[in-house]
């Protein structure tokens, strides 16, 4: 019995190590593209001064909205690329898909709360 349980643990470790691995190429990855996006003299984007320096909620909404927008996309073209056959990294396809998934349910959980906010507060007595 101790050696079905070394060998799950050998398999565990294994598992959690590839997704170390994973997780350390996909940080790579976003510095890349975040280094790629700071413009070609690496002088970042210029500021809109007429809107605050804050903004209010529904600009972040917006742009978070708009950000789920575009990895979503991006997935989509992945994905479509490989079965084109002109991505040959399935990890890379997958990897796409899995953030595209995760930022759609927590779309789906931000607009969840919103919602039951929005309810209890027509709920509420004046």
């Amino acid at each position: 019995m101790s050696a079905i349980g070394g060998a799950g643990a050998a398999g565990l470790q294994q598992v959690i190590a590839m997704r170390q691995q994973i997780v350390d190429q996909s940080d790579a990855l976003r510095g890349l593209r975040d280094a790629g996006s700071t413009g070609a003299a690496g002088s970042p984007a210029p500021v809109d001064t007429a809107k605050p320096a804050g903004g209010g909620f529904a600009d972040t909404l917006d742009n978070a909205l708009d950000t789920v927008k575009q990895t979503q996309l991006k997935s989509s073209e992945m994905t479509a690329a490989y079965e084109r056959g002109e991505v040959t990294d399935i990890a890379q396809v997958m990897l796409a898909r899995q953030e595209s998934g995760v930022a759609f349910e927590a779309t789906l959980q931000v607009r969840n709360k919103l919602l039951n906010a929005y309810q209890d507060i027509m709920r509420m007595g004046v």
